[in-house]
């Protein structure tokens, strides 16, 4: 099966070149085999569907680590749904170093952290691919790279920035300037009630490659 083939819908082309050509499948697993078994704990049948659906598009896939919650996820796949209604959530993949809180997608499809509360970064598994996209070639491209912590990221000026959509932030958020792009990380500051958490990067000095990748 060619890449193309292999790659999700609904990746802008530059995630989809990062998957690509970053990007390894490790094999996806059956869990239509687990339908009975989760079934009978009362799972319904709605929510073992977005399960199976998710591990169908994105089962197997290991990614390059994010800049932030360590690395995120070692590849993405899909675990046992957890209840109760309607707040069903979902693993998204296992963390590739002991953290206090797990990698779910939420009810409504958000990529997100759960420690017992529950904080979704990106409106959806393709918001998380495409801001570990935008974060790789912002590091490549970036002439300078700051990092802001705590009350200092609350003070950012994002006068004539724009929120990249692609991303699909919530907690975590993508900023796109004349030639700087910010990335605010929120969840672990939310989700762990831990405001000194709060960090942003702003990379600067990027000519429009390093701005809008393959969309320029």
């Amino acid at each position: 099966m060619s890449i193309d083939k292999e790659i999700p819908e609904g990746l802008t082309r530059d995630a989809k070149y990062f998957v690509g050509v970053h990007g390894y499948w490790t094999g996806r697993s059956d869990l239509e085999q687990l339908r009975s078994r989760w079934a009978e704990h009362g799972i319904p049948s709605a929510q073992i569907d977005r399960v199976v659906a998710y591990e169908a598009a994105w089962g197997g896939l290991a990614l390059p680590p994010s800049p932030h919650y360590d690395g995120g996820p070692r590849t993405l796949s899909g675990d046992v749904p957890e209840g109760p209604a309607p707040d069903w959530h979902f693993g998204a993949g296992d963390q590739r170093t002991a953290l206090p809180y797990a990698f779910m997608i939420g009810p409504n499809g958000e990529f997100g952290l759960h420690a017992g509360t529950w904080t979704p970064l990106h409106a959806s598994i393709e918001g998380w691919v495409e801001a570990l996209a935008l974060a790789d070639r912002a590091r490549r491209c970036a002439r300078t790279t700051t990092t802001l912590t705590g009350d200092e990221v609350d003070g950012l000026d994002l006068h004539g920035f724009e929120p990249v959509p692609a991303v699909a932030g919530l907690a975590d958020t993508w900023w796109r300037g004349s030639n700087s792009l910010i990335a605010v990380y929120r969840g672990e500051a939310e989700v762990m009630n831990a405001p000194q958490c709060r960090t942003a990067t702003i990379y600067a000095g990027l000519d429009a490659w390093g701005l809008r990748g393959l969309d320029t």
